[in-house]
Formats: structure tokens, C-alpha cells, sequence
């Protein structure tokens, strides 16, 4: 049973998801969040696999409450996924600086939610190409230093590797990496899973903002 927390400042929005997740058999609402502070409390009293976390909430933001539920080692279990709009948001890299593990619009449809939960209560990063186009905007407007990484070099990266980085850069799920190199998804996902040991970061997330800052992947212009 994957347990979720639901953190939104609005009863409606609230009342909608847990409409949607309820209705699922592996997926039990064990909560609900007013704002970060909340949030953070329940999380350690209930022990959610996965909180479903807004980013403009009053007092503590998601930001902040997604940073304190990172950063506790009794929570490392924890799974985020944050609301955000995406474009021209600089809220997703703070987000992923945060610790989130992924990235919701406000409008998301019922199936594409209740994906994002299995997929995030798995282990997985959910980074979405468009969410990723959201990321390239920031480094594109605002260069500057992303979220904190080891100084392994790439060249601990096998060649593989460097591929699957690049894909994964560009947005592309375990699947369809699989498809483009001739690889079953579990080896492409073992792959993504080795260059993040090798380079110390979180999640698919992070990877893609290594892939772009380290000069493997070109961040577009114009």
C-alpha cells in the first residue's frame, strides 16, 4: 500500500486528489496539509511513502517544507512530488534543489496522477519532457550553480553511461532510452542508477541538470 500526504493550501484541490487517489487499491490517503509546516509534521507522525506537496502555501511553502523532509535522515524514505506550472518557473529548480523527486502541473489528469505516485513510491524520479523544458529555462535565463553535486568527473562514467545521460537529459523515460539503445528498460534504468551512484545525486532529476552544467548537453539558445 503506497501511503500519501496531501499538502495544499486549498480544501478543494485537496478533496479532488484524494477523490482520485482513494479510488485506487494501492494508494491510502493518510492525510492532509494546510501548509510546509503541517506537512513536515505529518509526514514524520504518519509516515507517507509519498507527499504531494504545493508550492505556495502560507507561512512555510513547499520549497522549504520539501527541503526540511529531505534533509531529515528519518525521512529518507520520503518521496516528494511537487505542484508547479512549469514554464517559465524558476520554482522547479528550487524544487529539485529542494530534494523533490518530481514534477506535477496544477491541471494534471486522474491516470497521469495516479502514475506519478507509483512511479515516485517506486524510487524513480518522475521527469516529464515538458518539465524538463522547465528546467532548460532556467539554466537558459539564470546560469548559475544548480543543485549540489559531487566533483566526481564524467570520465567515471562509462560510455554507456554518458549515453543514457544524455537521453535522460533530454527527457526521455527508461523505456524509450531502451528503445533508442537496444537495451531492456531494467538495463537502461540499471544504467541511470549506476551514473547517479557514480555522481552522487539524488534522482532523474538532478542527472539532467548535471547532463547540462557539466557541458555533456547543450542548453538550446534562441
Amino acid at each position: 500500500m503506497i501511503r500519501v500526504l496531501l499538502a495544499d493550501d486549498q480544501a478543494l484541490i485537496r478533496a479532488g486528489y484524494r477523490m482520485i487517489l482513494d479510488s485506487e487499491p494501492d494508494i491510502e490517503i493518510v492525510g492532509e496539509a494546510m501548509d510546509g509546516r503541517e506537512a513536515v509534521e505529518l509526514a514524520r507522525r504518519q509516515r507517507a511513502d509519498v507527499v504531494l506537496m504545493d508550492i505556495r502555501m502560507p507561512g512555510m511553502d513547499g520549497i522549504e517544507a520539501t527541503r526540511r523532509i529531505a534533509a531529515d535522515d528519518d525521512l529518507a524514505g520520503v518521496r516528494i512530488l511537487v505542484l508547479t506550472t512549469f514554464e517559465n518557473d524558476d520554482n522547479v529548480m528550487l524544487a529539485l534543489r529542494a530534494g523533490a523527486s518530481g514534477f506535477l502541473g496544477k491541471g494534471v489528469g486522474a491516470d497521469e496522477l495516479i502514475h506519478a505516485v507509483r512511479v515516485v513510491a517506486a524510487g524513480d524520479a518522475l521527469l516529464s519532457p515538458r518539465a524538463t523544458r522547465g528546467l532548460l529555462d532556467h539554466l537558459q535565463s539564470q546560469p548559475g550553480p544548480g543543485p549540489a553535486v559531487t566533483s566526481v568527473p564524467l570520465d567515471d562514467l562509462t560510455q554507456r553511461e554518458r549515453e543514457v545521460l544524455v537521453l535522460v537529459a533530454h527527457g526521455y523515460t527508461n523505456d524509450e532510452i531502451g528503445e533508442r539503445l537496444f537495451l531492456s528498460p531494467l538495463t537502461a534504468k540499471t544504467h541511470v542508477n549506476r551514473a547517479m551512484a557514480k555522481l552522487g545525486v539524488r534522482d532523474r532529476a538532478q542527472l539532467v541538470v548535471v547532463a547540462y552544467q557539466s557541458g555533456l548537453v547543450n542548453v538550446p539558445r534562441g
